[in-house]
């Protein structure tokens, strides 16, 4: 494989695609999130995602959505990116972060509605992840993390440090691991309005993952006694004075949480515990918290893996969760103890970075806004009022749209049965013609998180696969999300076990009923999809190509070098040293000279869950043990995943010229 890439056609192609959606240059949003309806209910403020350069990650900026005509203005220019915008209560001003002045290094800044004045907020020991407003609008709330703090796997998991402390470091000294003193940590703050004033509320030895007001002179945050990554999936409910730090712990989970939220006097916490694999990732169960007798009860939620929480009023939580292939909106009422569904589906679903995100809308406690997408559909903004949907205006470019439609693809959800005779459902999309198809199986990562239906126009990689003839197999089988806790639990301790059959029989059942083609099988994944990838091809031959990206293919050093070893120990329910476990069994490498498959590693230098040496250790493995064809791409400046352009675009290259070496699609279409 050439080392330079980019005058291949591929290259051309996925900067071509790219370009299209992102229309550098132009000004105009392609995305929206983090919606919040003003308090007059006339406009929404929202970050909007756009493009200057096709260089790096694009910006974001605070935008204004008129909720009657769809027109979206611009309120910030930038540097930088602007995001997490949030309303003051009297509607007057607006505070987001900023990151004008280092990249990923956000701090505070308020924007005045009416005079369109701007100013920054003060300096903090670290940079702001999140804030939230008081409610009488006299303080905002800011979480902050240490420089040199690890961003969450799904952020990219690379470590945010300030320039100057960088440049102002000898080159000949150490980075220095493991003395508390030099561990960044992560605090919260309060910004006194009036005063232009921030302090420091939390304690020392006091490190806080997430938090919100608690009424006004609390906070409730998920906590930990120590700042590590790793220390994230032990982590407690505590509720902490804002005028001294003191605190109380409201709650010790079995699991991961996320969403703490408090109702509007402070009374009752709610909050989603789950299995879980990375922070941020969390879907599963409510669980509610009454502060003054620390009674922690379970809430029902329609059977479904809750992944967002919104307080309406003192009894009403309004939630988002997945239930198997579908999206479900829904109210709980903590007087009846009764949730009721207010919307469901399963081929449109709300976007979001993460999970699926809805933003309260109105008086009423069942309304909502959001915008919906599906693989062939670009998201549009919705308005759910009165058990009615009413759309306001479609994001995205024209010509893109054209070119999605015109791939003439069709996706549906696909159900099978594993050996064992568990039910399992995932997403297949196949492209225009008969089949039989070749495969592309793509696996997500986690294991705990699953895969949902996002619109095709903003992945170059899989336009281009389905233009070249190639079927999309998105499989979700056990451990994934949306399928209740004892689903998710059932790849606790047997990672490689008997998910490995899931996928295997997946495969199968598209192979009998005639819509994929045998002889041309690839597999793919990031994280825990670079895992089974690299381990699907030491237990079965089939693949005729395989591209693990951010993978683990050796337990014993990805536990001694990644940041979440907390992690490896609980999903492999076992300990290190023990050869005979799954450390060693369940580690790809260890069957190195079992494989067949041609494979391309890819890997980023910055990666802090799944370091880059895993990718490394395993493609030394094939090199010294088999005659397979095995290329390794150590990308840079890259962290967990290829997020920034170009190199996004060298990546696409590279992935589809090595599935269309080792197993031709058709001649692609120009659309």
């Amino acid at each position: 494989m050439q080392n330079d890439f980019r005058g291949h056609r591929s290259f051309i192609e996925a900067q071509q695609l790219t370009s299209a959606w992102l229309r550098p240059g132009s000004g105009e949003d392609y995305r929206l999130s983090q919606l919040m309806e003003s308090p007059d209910g006339a406009t929404a403020v929202a970050t909007a995602v756009v493009c200057e350069a096709l260089q790096g990650q694009p910006s974001t900026r605070i935008a204004l959505v008129d909720l009657a005509t769809g027109n979206i203005e611009l309120l910030t220019r930038g540097p930088g990116s602007d995001s997490s915008p949030k309303w003051s209560p009297d509607g007057s001003s607006i505070a987001f972060l900023s990151d004008r002045e280092q990249a990923q290094v956000n701090r505070l800044h308020i924007l005045g509605i009416d005079t369109g004045a701007e100013h920054a907020g003060p300096q903090v020991d670290g940079f702001v992840e999140s804030l939230e407003w008081s409610a009488d609008g006299r303080f905002v709330l800011l979480c902050t993390a240490g420089f040199g703090s690890d961003l969450a796997g799904a952020q990219g998991a690379v470590a945010v440090s300030l320039e100057r402390d960088a440049e102002a470091q000898a080159d000949w000294a150490p980075t220095v691991e493991g003395a508390p003193e030099a561990s960044p940590w992560r605090s919260a703050w309060v910004y006194d309005v009036g005063t232009h004033r921030v302090r420091r509320v939390t304690l020392p030895g006091i490190n806080v993952w997430q938090a919100s007001w608690a009424g006004p002179d609390h906070i409730v945050a998920i906590c930990s006694d120590q700042p590590e990554e790793t220390r994230w999936y032990t982590a407690d409910v505590r509720l902490i004075a804002v005028e001294n730090g003191d605190f109380r712990t409201l709650f010790k989970p079995d699991d991961q949480l996320n969403c703490v939220v408090a109702s509007p006097s402070g009374d009752t916490v709610a909050v989603i515990e789950a299995v879980c694999s990375d922070r941020n990732l969390v879907a599963g169960d409510l669980r509610l918290i009454d502060v003054a007798s620390g009674e922690v009860t379970s809430a029902a939620t329609l059977d479904a893996d809750v992944t967002q929480l919104i307080w309406r009023d003192e009894d009403t939580l309004l939630f988002g969760a997945g239930q198997g292939p579908d999206y479900v909106a829904g109210l709980f009422d903590r007087q009846t103890g009764a949730a009721r569904e207010l919307w469901r589906d399963s081929r449109r679903q709300p976007s979001g970075m993460i999970f699926p995100e809805i933003a309260p809308l109105g008086r009423q406690a069942a309304d909502f806004l959001c915008l919906v997408e599906a693989f062939s559909a670009a998201p549009t903004l919705v308005a759910y009022e009165g058990g009615a949907e009413r759309a306001i205006r479609t994001v995205g470019a024209p010509e893109v749209d054209a070119r999605v439609q015109a791939l003439g693809v069709s996706a549906r959800d696909f159900t099978w049965t594993a050996p064992d005779g568990l039910a399992l459902h995932g997403w297949l999309i196949t492209p225009k013609g008969a089949g039989p198809h070749p495969l592309i199986m793509h696996v997500h990562g986690g294991p705990v998180w699953y895969v949902r239906p996002q619109y095709l126009g903003r992945s170059a990689l899989l336009q281009m696969a389905l233009a070249a003839g190639y079927a999309l197999f998105l499989p979700n089988p056990r451990g994934s999300s949306g399928r209740g806790q004892k689903f998710a639990r059932k790849v606790f301790g047997d990672m490689g076990g008997r998910d490995t059959y899931d996928y295997l029989s997946g495969l199968d059942a598209l192979e009998s009923q005639g819509v994929i083609d045998r002889a041309r099988i690839g597999v793919m994944g990031t994280s825990y999809g670079g895992y089974i990838t690299s381990w699907l091809i030491t237990q079965d031959r089939r693949f005729a190509a395989a591209v693990p990206i951010a993978p683990v293919t050796h337990w014993v050093s990805q536990h001694l070098t990644c940041n979440v070893p907390t992690f490896c120990e609980l999903f492999l329910s076992d300990k290190l040293g023990d050869p005979l476990g799954q450390y060693f069994t369940r580690s790809p490498i260890h069957y190195a000279e079992r494989v067949r498959t041609p494979t391309l590693h890819i890997c980023g230098a910055l990666d802090k869950i799944t370091p880059a040496g895993q990718a490394l250790e395993f493609h030394k493995a094939l090199q010294g043990s088999t005659d397979v064809e095995t290329v390794l791409l150590t990308y840079p400046h890259e962290g967990h995943g290829i997020r920034s352009m170009p190199a996004i675009f060298d990546f696409t290259a590279r992935v589809m010229a090595w599935f269309e070496k080792h197993m031709p699609g058709r001649t692609p279409d120009r659309l």
